[in-house]
């Protein structure tokens, strides 16, 4: 019988997955002999046995390879036998070498069904214990040092195994045959408290008696911070309204949702309207943070305040063991005595607006304390931060709108990208930042960092840059930035260029997110984008958010626009939306201005007297065409919002009014006509798409009597075909058919569906998001493909 020789490069995430016992096993199956062994950048397999053996065995690594790994590509070279170095009498797995090339880094992994089922089974060494984790689960990049992936180089190294962890490790027959972060109650992390503002000059507890008087102080109504995989949450009864009323008050943070954590899928569908498809994600191995339509029964226990004036609410099973045990303690006396503990829990990020996650002892101790009764941690060390990822639904799909833990730094892979060993580090933007590392055909972004305005995220996202490149052994050659000159996430990138020697390129920022959306759909020819957002710097020196662009990946140029207005006050401007509606309605000439303000409740007249001496003289002015501040004056024109405690309040607010209105006809909006008049063309400039005069028609419409969730439709409707028109208009100046949709408005899934189905109408190819966000949290993928190309 024919022996053939063979050598494997496996590339994709088949690291921290289980991938090497995997072979093993397989191997046994199969009756192939020869090794495998993990070099960082790739599984490296030699293989000898008949034919036949060998094409089901490379077929079988495939088609059955471990649920969390992802096979990206499969290199087979022919080898003779004396060239062939491994055993030929049977299978090893060899330790890890380290080679250059292409680093696949899995993302942190919910607890798997089969740790749950051990977790509580009394019989199993692991009952109860708050780590338990196996070849399919567990932390990975946030407890990683380098690659390649062995406990060596995380931070479980910290935690030497027991004999029987250590016997698991090594056999291929179990579970936990060189799973990393493998540990028991024996040799594993410990649980404890680190502050406990009832405890007074007792000693803080530690393990069971730490969860314990958690789970106390939860029943009881109070607020806690917990230490998880990826950073600390802030934790209370999702049901108890004064202790979620607490925690917004302590976290000032008056309307923005709270996320939640439900205790099981059953609990999910008694809150939620569960859509098909949904379900299989918020179980799935990401366990994700998904936007579900809040359940209009009695039957419901979810507090109004944890999504306050919004139909929606963000839930996520448990992913950890520690959640897992939160909600059910077998061991706990006040669970044996019968006491109930809530089914829903406030599981929101441990941070100060707008910073990063706490990941430290330290951090927590600073800045949650104030906020909570209790802090329960770990010592296990978090080396990367990774928040919760946050995904909507849309079209049947997953649409991401933060995406972090369970995701990150899965890369994106863009074909046609030159091959040429050029790394590019994308910074990211101002809000929501993320950053890029590329090398060649692969985008990797990283896990959230947070608003730059906070100098900890500023700190937050240089450290994050350094560890990332290390882990994935890179460096980059060249760094992209917005051009925004008083953008942190820019001066970092100044700081990072000096510092290391390496030269700084600019993109204009709705270009960058243009650009985004067609890394992600792997489509680098021409394309009409469109951008709309809150603000960009424009290459102009205005503010741009409602933009058209025939663009390539060489460059852009500005077709058209939104209708430009005076945006005055600042800063302030983009939180208080009643501003742009005044200058809108001003602009549009509406002829009694002071009374048209007081009918609306738009401002006071001493508020309107210092606003209007602003417009006419100019002064804090500056031209504008956002797409969010107009959304944020229809809001206010509607009587909606007038001021907004969070980003994009008010655009949400008019949104949810908009589809409680088309929810009344389940068979579709009956036909509206367009208000928004015909497009103004400029034979020597963009043309501008008219939006004062429309929102001085919204304005008399409301303060006639007209409904408002109406009247908030229609603004969506006209908006939505204006820009339909206005893509007309940028194929016709052209021939391009494909249109690419990005930019923060894009999250509003009502302009979303109503721009793609005009489009698609009118035989357009549509890119959108899906697993990149449309706001500015995916701008860095479009930064860093700008810089592979440029």
């Amino acid at each position: 019988m024919k022996t053939l020789y063979r050598k494997l490069h496996i590339f994709g995430i088949v690291q921290g997955v289980g991938f090497r016992p995997f072979v093993d096993v397989i191997a046994a199956r199969e009756g192939i002999a020869g090794s495998v062994c993990n070099k960082g950048p790739y599984v490296e397999v030699f293989e000898t046995g008949a034919p036949e053996q060998l094409a089901a065995f490379e077929r079988a690594l495939v088609d059955e390879a471990p649920e969390r790994s992802n096979i990206l590509k499969l290199e087979a070279t022919d080898l003779s036998a004396e060239d062939f170095p491994a055993p030929t009498d049977r299978f090893a797995i060899l330790e890890s070498e380290k080679v250059r090339g292409d680093i696949f880094v899995s993302p942190d992994i919910a607890t798997c069904p089969k740790c749950e089922r051990e977790l509580y089974d009394r019989a199993d060494r692991r009952y109860l214990h708050p780590f338990i984790n196996c070849t399919a689960c567990g932390p990975r990049l946030t407890i990683l040092d380098s690659m390649p992936y062995d406990r060596v180089r995380t931070s479980m190294a910290e935690f030497p195994m027991c004999p029987d962890c250590a016997a698991e490790y090594t056999d291929p027959k179990t579970r936990r045959y060189h799973a990393q972060p493998v540990c028991c109650n024996d040799c594993g992390p410990e649980l404890y408290l680190v502050y406990d503002r009832t405890a007074g000059d007792a000693p803080l507890l530690r393990r069971n008696e730490a969860l314990f008087k958690t789970r106390r102080v939860i029943r009881d109504g109070g607020i806690v911070a917990l230490k998880g995989i990826g950073g600390f949450h802030l934790c209370c009864d999702a049901t108890n309204e004064t202790a979620v009323a607490r925690l917004r008050e302590r976290k000032n943070r008056p309307f923005k949702p709270f996320a939640v954590m439900l205790n099981d899928v059953e609990t999910v569908r008694r809150e939620c309207v569960v859509l098909e498809g949904q379900e299989t994600l918020l179980t799935g191995p990401q366990k994700p943070i998904l936007l579900f339509e809040k359940r209009e029964s009695d039957a419901t226990r979810l507090c109004p305040s944890i999504a306050p004036d919004n139909p929606n609410v963000g839930v996520m099973l448990p992913y950890n063991p520690v959640q897992y045990l939160l909600f059910r303690h077998p061991e706990d006396p006040a669970e044996q005595a019968g006491e109930p503990f809530p089914d829903c829990l406030v599981m929101t990020s441990g941070n100060p607006r707008g910073a990063p996650i706490c990941r430290t002892d330290e951090e927590a101790l600073e800045v949650l304390a104030p906020m909570c009764d209790l802090i329960l941690s770990h010592d296990r060390t978090i080396r990367l931060r990774a928040d919760d990822s946050v995904v909507s639904w849309h079209a049947g799909e997953p649409y991401m709108i933060r995406r972090s833990r369970g995701y990150a730094p899965l890369p994106f892979w863009v074909d046609d990208v030159p091959d040429a060993g050029k790394v590019v580090l994308g910074i990211g933007g101002e809000l929501k930042n993320t950053f890029c590392l590329a090398k060649d055909n692969l985008f990797y972004p990283s896990p959230y960092i947070g608003d730059m305005a906070d100098l900890r995220s500023v700190e937050a996202l240089t450290e994050a840059v350094r560890r990332m490149g290390d882990l994935l052994e890179v460096r980059p050659d060249l760094i992209v930035c917005d051009k925004h000159p008083l953008y942190h996430s820019s001066e970092v990138a100044r700081d990072l260029g000096a510092e290391r020697d390496i030269p700084v390129l600019e993109i204009q920022h709705h270009y960058a997110h243009t650009l985004s959306c067609m890394a992600e759909n792997g489509y680098l020819e021409p394309v009409i984008g469109v951008s709309f957002d809150g603000t960009g710097y424009g290459d102009d020196g205005s503010i741009w958010g409602g933009e058209f662009l025939l663009a390539d990946v060489h460059g852009f140029e500005r077709v058209g626009s939104l209708e430009p207005f005076s945006q005055a006050g600042g800063d302030a401007s983009a939180k208080e939306g009643w501003r742009i509606a005044v200058s809108l309605l001003k602009q549009a000439g509406a002829a009694d201005l002071p009374r048209l303000t007081a009918d609306l409740g738009l401002c006071n007249e001493t508020e309107l007297a210092f606003l209007d001496a602003q417009l006419e003289g100019n002064l804090n002015c500056v031209p504008s065409t956002s797409a969010g501040r107009v959304f944020d004056a229809a809001s206010a024109v509607l009587g909606f919002r007038t001021r907004s405690t969070c980003e994009g309040e008010a655009s949400m607010v008019l949104e949810f009014a908009a589809a409680r209105y088309a929810k009344q006809f389940p068979g579709g909006v009956p036909d509206l006509p367009v208000r928004l008049s015909d497009i103004d063309r400029k034979e020597d400039g963009p043309f501008r798409l008219p939006v004062s005069a429309f929102l001085l028609e919204l304005a008399e419409r409301k303060r006639s009597g007209e409904d408002p969730d109406r009247l908030a439709y229609e603004f969506h409707h006209s908006l939505a075909e204006t820009v339909v028109n206005g893509c007309l208009l940028c194929r016709e100046q052209s021939g391009r058919n494909v249109a690419a949709l990005s930019g923060g408005c894009f999250q509003n899934l009502l302009l979303t569906d109503l721009v793609v189905h005009g489009l698609e109408e009118n035989g357009f190819t549509v890119l959108t998001h899906s697993l990149s966000a449309p706001n500015d949290g995916g701008i860095a993928l479009g930064q860093a493909l700008y810089g592979m190309l440029h």
